[in-house]
Parts: C-alpha cells; structure tokens; sequence
C-alpha cells in the first residue's frame, strides 16, 4: 500500500526581475518584469510504506519545495498529493499528526529551554500519555544517547547534539512517516553514524517510512532502498537503488595482484583500464561476462597473487544522471 501518492505535482513561483537599460542602469521602479517559474513540474511517484527513500538532485532541483508540499507547509499549483490516504493541505491537522520533520539546518526546539523541557512540551502539545512517552524516550534514548545531554539547555548543545535531540522531538508522537531534509549535514563521523543508525532503527521496529532528502552520498548508500532522482523540477529516475547504479554505471572492475611481472594478456570482453606495479585493472560489462568467467579466463594466463571485484561508485552514477539531465 502506498502511504505517499503524487500525481502531476506542479509549483510555480513568481519571480521578480528589474528592467535595466544600456550600462545596467534600471529602467522602472513601477513596472518591473514578472517571470513565473516552476520549481516542481509534473512529479508522480508512490512510496510504500516500510520504505526508506532517497530524494536527491542538485541544488535547486525542487527537493524541499517537494518537501513542503508533502507536509502542507506550501500549496501546489497543480496536482494531487496524499499522504496516509489524506491531503496534506485539505486535512492537515490530521496529516500533521502522522508525520515527524526534521530540517538540517533549522531546529524545532525551543532556544532557551533545556532539551528535557522541549520534549515535556511537546509531550503536552500532542497529548501523548505518560506511559507510551516514556516508553519512546528509552527506545530513543537507547538508539541516541540523549540522556548524556537531556538537562542541557538547547543553546548550548553541539550541532550534532542538536541534530539528535531535533530527531527525538520529531519521534515524540510516534509518527508513521518521518521527512529528514539534509539531517547529517555539517555533523562529524560519530554523529553521522548515530543518525543512520536511528533511521536503520525506526524502520526496521515500526516499520517507519522515511523520505530523505541529502547530498551526503553515503547516507544513501548506508539507508535508501529506493530512489527519486530530481533535476530542473522534474523526475529522472525512479526505482531502487541498485537497479539505478546498474544502469548508469553497467561496469565492473577486476583488480588483479600478481605475483611477479608477466604479459597482460588481451581479453575480447574486458579491457585494462590502469596498471599500477603489480596490480592490474580489468573494467567488464556485466551483462556481457560476469566477474567469475573473467576470473577464469585470466587464472590461467597470469600468475595471480590475490583479486577482488570492485562495485561501481553510487557518487558517480547519480553524477552521470545530473550530467544527462542538464
């Protein structure tokens, strides 16, 4: 069952442009241009429930105006949306309530306050009772650590202490779809690692549906089943992640470490990409030998010491959808 259905999705902007003359100069304060423009245009996706997703696309794609959309906070100018079988604009006191967000570079937690009386607040805003409250605060205590920094006051945390406590107060009311734009952005190696494994965590024991949106590529490899690759407002590609790998970048590298020096024989369906001393970079089609028949061709030409296979880099795929795209 689909819990996020779009259809036709369109936003427009109206963008405003001041008329200038020879030498730059303005020609009118009174009647400058107007330019609609679309950031969102035509979009249609489904996403199941259960499912971590990736949004991804270059800046300016129409991600977090999507986003937006989906949440209710904008208004699409053409379009259906329906998220847990509602509209997010018609109905969004009740879609609201099914949905936790967490936006990398803002916060919504309350400046002045200490972490703990953030989440008693929102404990209070959507009425959750005590006891399903503290059984979610062990579960995120458990998977974020943060009880070490729970009676700290907001202002004084650390990003990536924010970023944990702004992914706890988008849990608080057990929501069944979470929207995490850019949440690692800007954090170190440890707090990087305790997102995604919290994310791994709230899929896996609530069957939580996540829309990420990132440009950290790790995060997608580590998280996302499923893709939705954006540019100029439209979709590129839509499917999971390594079926999307597989058709942008259909190659394969065989590294080959010999045992000594030896002629490096021609092979009719793989050709030698790099030689470095002693090792040896066999590039293959999969569709057209696998890794195993390759394997055995050269087992009995070259005096081989050790190999591995090595799988084609997630970054460079997404690179080669924007660059065709354009």
């Amino acid at each position: 069952m689909a819990i996020i259905e779009v259809k036709d999705l369109v936003k427009e902007f109206v963008v405003v442009r001041k008329k200038t003359g020879l030498g730059g100069a303005v020609k009118s304060l009174f009647w400058p241009e107007k330019e609609i423009v679309r950031g969102v245009d035509g979009l249609s996706f489904d996403i199941e429930q259960g499912d971590i997703v990736g949004y991804i696309g270059p800046n300016g794609a129409g991600k977090s105006t999507t986003i937006k959309m989906l949440t209710g906070i904008l208004h699409p100018t053409e379009g259906e949306i329906r998220v847990c079988g509602m509209s997010p604009q018609k109905e969004r006191k009740a879609v609201v309530r099914q949905l936790g967000v967490v936006f990398g570079q803002r916060t919504q937690l309350y400046w002045d306050l200490r972490l703990g009386e953030t989440f008693e607040l929102l404990k209070r805003i959507y009425r959750i009772e005590d006891k399903r409250f503290r059984e979610t605060m062990d579960i995120l205590n458990g998977v974020l650590r943060i009880q070490d920094f729970i009676d700290t006051p907001v202002r004084q945390l650390s990003l990536g202490q924010r970023m944990r406590g702004d992914l706890a107060a988008a849990m608080i009311h057990d929501p069944t779809v979470l929207f995490l734009d850019e949440p690692t952005i800007g954090l170190d190696a440890d707090a990087k690692h305790a997102i995604r494994e919290f994310i791994l965590t709230m899929n896996r024991e609530r069957r939580m549906t996540v829309v990420l949106t990132t440009h950290d590529l790790d995060d997608v490899e580590l998280l996302c089943s499923q893709l939705l690759v954006v540019n100029h407002g439209k979709l590129v590609e839509d499917g999971p992640l390594d079926a999307i790998v597989n058709k942008l970048s259909p190659h394969r590298l065989l590294m080959i470490e010999l045992n000594h020096s030896a002629a490096l024989p021609d092979h009719d369906r793989a050709r030698i990409i790099r030689q470095d001393g002693l090792k040896v970079w066999y590039q293959f089609d999969k569709s057209a030998i696998t890794a195993s028949e390759l394997i055995a061709d050269l087992s009995g030409k070259l005096p081989i010491r050790d190999l591995s296979v090595q799988e084609p880099d997630i970054e460079d795929a997404i690179r080669e959808v924007y660059r065709t795209t354009a």
